[in-house]
């Protein structure tokens, strides 16, 4: 037995979505969602995450579009433009697997995070725009707002934090209108730049380690 129960980490497919399941057995009963990026795998933030909270309950979750070596989570016109009705479609069931995956392991909502990489955080600012109530705290790295027709959101109840990567050239110079996005929807927001490409790294995970300290911060006092 080790710091993870036996059952921990394998695939689940009893949902939607396949996904991974991490529970230290000290676990502090926060909750993160992870979305990995484009061509990769549920398990390439794990690691991520727990640089972050290492004593959080992880649900690693497996994008349902296949490309090339590996998966996304909707499917893709350029580097920069998506096609809308995947979006919507992917993002429906995505909506669904958080309500039950949350029922199935007794999972509190409210001390749950999104942590989403590049097309896994485009997901998830479009769980928040199009199922507002599901997402409350949502760190997303190196993002880029990709609906066209955006519905009048009330994200007032949303933090989010949005890491942009300094060298990033191809998606850092969209971060700036997905701030301005969420923000007329009233969401708060947070916004960083690290020194860094597409890529993310321990700069991301201490500004978000730092940024949820904050968070709870706010909770208590409220």
């Amino acid at each position: 037995m080790t710091e993870e129960t036996s059952q921990d980490g394998a695939l689940r497919r009893d949902l939607a979505f396949l996904y991974r399941l991490y529970c230290p057995v000290d676990s502090t009963g926060d909750c993160f969602f992870l979305l990995h990026g484009s061509g990769v795998d549920e398990t390439t933030l794990v690691p991520l995450a727990r640089e972050i909270a290492p004593h959080a309950m992880l649900i690693a979750v497996r994008g349902r579009i296949f490309q090339e070596d590996g998966f996304r989570w909707f499917s893709r016109i350029t580097p920069t433009r998506f096609e809308q009705p995947s979006i919507r479609t992917e993002t429906d069931a995505f909506a669904g697997f958080v309500t039950d995956v949350a029922a199935l392991h007794n999972l509190d909502l409210s001390r749950t995070n999104f942590l989403g990489y590049s097309n896994g955080a485009n997901l998830v600012s479009s769980l928040m725009l199009l199922h507002p109530g599901l997402v409350e705290r949502a760190a997303l790295l190196r993002p880029m707002p990709v609906i066209d027709d955006v519905p009048a959101t009330d994200l007032s109840r949303v933090r989010v934090l949005i890491i942009a990567g300094a060298a990033d050239l191809t998606y850092a110079p969209f971060a700036p209108a997905l701030v301005t996005l969420l923000s007329q929807h009233s969401a708060e927001i947070d916004a960083r730049i690290v020194p860094a490409g597409h890529e993310f790294g321990s700069a991301d995970a201490a500004i978000v380690r730092q940024w949820l300290s904050g968070s709870a911060a706010v909770a208590q006092a409220g």
